[in-house]
């Protein structure tokens, strides 16, 4: 396929920033059940990469391996180690981690640190955030909400539409209908993701997760009509903030001389941030209904999801029926005899 009729190869991944305590600590307030020990959660200090670390040897004085940079979590096995020591040694175990730029201090299981302990942080303006979570279900939810942060992403053009719960994403070049089709799905029952700005991400090593923009949210552009805004007018149901993306259909003017997919025996993909996802070349013409036609590619989406592919099957009866070369043709009818109605 040319550069020329596939805009997925032309996309630029975003390149990450490194969050701050503050949009840390904001964002999981609740999920994390979190406070704040020392004064400093709005710190403007930077988390620069997505994994954490439980600091234990550290604390125990092996520092060639310590990962400084990452959140630490000080969970049950942290704090009774230091509550086992010697106040000296305990003030010394602690210290020693502030020899290094740090982020954060996570203290799970609803613990805490004694005030010498916060004093010593305070003074070095590294933040310490209590949750009352279990270390287990707390790391967890950092875990994923760092891995999210720090996911490779793109902006694609285009309209994103949960079909029968199935994500579908129309491209295709500036006017050629992708908002109408989405509308008249909308109308349908379907429910509106993000139109025009999709911002996709790639969760883990093979799914791919679409929204939209905090400014766009789920207006749409009709031309010759305007602006106008789904949720105010087909209410919450039409909507969705997020979905995963599972076939693409690209939008393309009928050409005569381009042979497009008949049977469906080869699947075709496209590779979006490394992930193979199915691809729909779909030409279109006046009077042609795309979006019943939509509906149905979501429909066989779910099949073979579900084991069932009607080229294959469609394949391997013709195969059989092509092995009984000496059959009479002439019987060959979908039905064995004529029900008496006539119908």
């Amino acid at each position: 396929m040319s550069q020329s009729t596939d805009p997925l190869k032309k996309l630029n991944v975003l390149e990450n920033q490194p969050i701050t305590v503050r949009d840390f600590y904001e964002k999981n307030l609740e999920r994390l059940r979190l406070s704040s020990a020392n004064g400093l959660e709005l710190s403007d200090r930077f988390i620069p990469e997505k994994n954490l670390h439980r600091p234990g040897l550290a604390l125990a004085g092996y520092v060639e391996l310590f990962t400084y940079n990452r959140v630490q979590v000080f969970g049950n096995t942290e704090i009774n180690y230091l509550a086992s020591l010697a106040a000296d040694t305990q003030h010394a175990a602690f210290l020693r981690l502030f020899a290094f730029e740090i982020p954060c201090i996570v203290v799970t299981n609803g613990n805490g640190l004694d005030d010498d302990l916060l004093d010593i942080a305070t003074q070095h303006e590294v933040p310490v955030l209590y949750s009352r979570l279990e270390t287990t279900k707390a790391i967890y939810f950092m875990s994923d909400f760092l891995d999210d942060q720090f996911s490779p992403r793109v902006v694609i053009h285009g309209a994103f539409i949960d079909v029968y719960g199935v994500g579908i994403l129309f491209i295709g070049r500036s006017g050629i209908g992708k908002s109408e089709i989405a509308l008249d799905l909308v109308e349908r029952g379907h429910r509106l993701v993000a139109d025009d700005v999709v911002v996709v991400t790639r969760k883990g090593e093979g799914i791919l997760m679409g929204a939209g923009t905090d400014l766009v949210k789920h207006f749409m552009e009709i031309r010759g009509l305007g602006l106008i805004d789904i949720r105010a007018i087909f209410g919450i149901r039409a909507i969705r903030y997020q979905k995963r993306l599972e076939v693409i259909i690209q939008l393309e003017e009928w050409d005569g001389d381009h042979e497009y997919e008949r049977v469906g025996l080869d699947t075709n993909e496209a590779s979006v941030i490394d992930v193979n996802i199915p691809h729909v070349r779909l030409p279109i013409f006046p009077g042609k209904n795309v979006t019943v036609i939509t509906e149905v590619i979501a429909l066989d989406y779910l099949l073979k999801h579900y084991g069932y592919d009607a080229a294959k099957q469609f394949s391997n009866k013709l195969k059989r029926r092509l092995e009984e070369r000496f059959r009479d043709v002439s019987q060959d009818r979908v039905i064995d005899w004529f029900e008496h109605d006539f119908e």
